[in-house]
């Protein structure tokens, strides 16, 4: 009878295991399993040193304001969070609003598909995703429109990762992933049949410089449409408590500094677009588009000790725990900056290269 209930218990654990690991490990679009967490181009023995390094940065708040040290400051971020973003939010690492009746998934795909629809693109059309992470975007796009999309990305990993997805979507013959830096894009003038940006510019130390860049690689009379991640109208910079939300907002996400909404246009008409429409998407009636943050708090403790566990018994790599812990603080700032409408992600800017420019 004690070896039955033995093996019982045994077979009742092994199976619990499977099931915590193997059933509810997968992100949502299945890209990527718990136990293959990395840290992406860094090795696994560093992951924990370069966590600390990610830090650093925010102890020479300058240095993180210069191009030069941008690009150095992201792809670390990238390389610590892509496997965790992949695993635990899916293929696209951006928010969409909640859509009554529909799938997160079918509310992220729909979202992606409004960018392209803006842009007026043909099937065949070369367009550009700029900032394209994983390829998540990038592949809903190719889908729907039947353009041909580039993908450019700071992260060497993510490209692998872009690649890979492309190809068991039986989608790489639309879309090709380019390692760079969208300040300066190894593309020539007058290339792109149209742009688009999700949730990706806010990485840039001044959004001039990537707006020129787009500015520069468009053909005349193309248009480029970008969700942009800002302050809005509610935000008070003399409000201690806005100010700790923005800046959790930017430490956990590695931003150089959120911009104003108001900023926006007036950069792209500064580099020479002409502006065809602005609208921010997280205004009503849209509903909230941190309502998957918030429903994401059980799950994020189920990983949490999975991550802990596997980080444990050195599956997972040394750090891993810290960089989870990392972003489970930032969807509470993000979450906070959504309930007090001081903060948004989406707010959208279509604009214009004139004929003549």
């Amino acid at each position: 009878m004690d070896s039955l209930v033995l093996f019982c218990t045994g077979a009742l654990l092994a199976g619990g295991l499977y099931w915590f690991v193997c059933i509810l490990g997968p992100a949502e679009q299945k890209g990527k399993r718990a136990v293959h967490l990395s840290g992406g181009s860094i090795s696994a023995e560093k992951v924990q040193d370069n966590y600390k390094q990610y830090w650093s940065f925010f102890r020479r708040p300058k240095e993180i304001e210069t191009a030069e040290r941008v690009p150095d400051f992201v792809d670390t971020f990238y390389n610590l969070v892509t496997d965790i973003y992949e695993w635990g939010w899916g293929q696209s690492f951006h928010f969409s609003p909640s859509i009554p009746g529909k799938s997160h998934r079918d509310e992220t795909r729909l979202h992606e598909e409004m960018a392209v629809d803006l842009i007026d693109v043909k099937p065949g059309d070369r367009i550009l995703d700029v900032g394209c992470g994983v390829g998540g975007p990038m592949r809903a796009i190719a889908a729907h429109s039947r353009a041909k999309v580039v993908g450019i990305t700071i992260n060497e990993y993510q490209v692998k990762r872009a690649r890979m997805h492309n190809k068991k979507a039986g989608l790489d013959s639309l879309c090709e992933v380019v390692c760079g830096n969208f300040l300066e894009m190894p593309f020539q003038d007058n290339s792109f049949d149209g742009a688009y940006s999700i949730e990706a510019t806010c990485h840039a130390p001044k959004l001039e410089q990537v707006y020129a860049e787009v500015f520069r690689v468009l053909k005349p009379g193309s248009l480029f449409v970008s969700y942009e991640w800002v302050t809005t109208d509610k935000y008070r910079a003399d409000n201690p408590e806005h100010v700790e939300v923005i800046q959790g907002i930017e430490r956990g996400d590695a931003l150089p500094g959120l911009r104003s909404y108001s900023d926006i246009a007036e950069t792209g008409r500064k580099v020479g677009f002409e502006v065809v429409k602005e609208k921010d998407l997280a205004k009503p009636p849209a509903l909230p588009w941190w309502t998957r943050l918030k429903m994401g708090r059980i799950a994020y403790w189920r990983n949490h000790i999975l991550v802990t566990v596997l980080a444990a018994v050195g599956i997972a790599p040394k750090g891993t725990v810290d960089v989870h812990d990392m972003l489970f603080k930032t969807a509470d700032y993000l979450t906070r900056g959504g309930d007090s409408g001081i903060f948004s992600p989406m707010h959208m800017i279509l604009l214009r290269k004139p004929l003549e420019s």
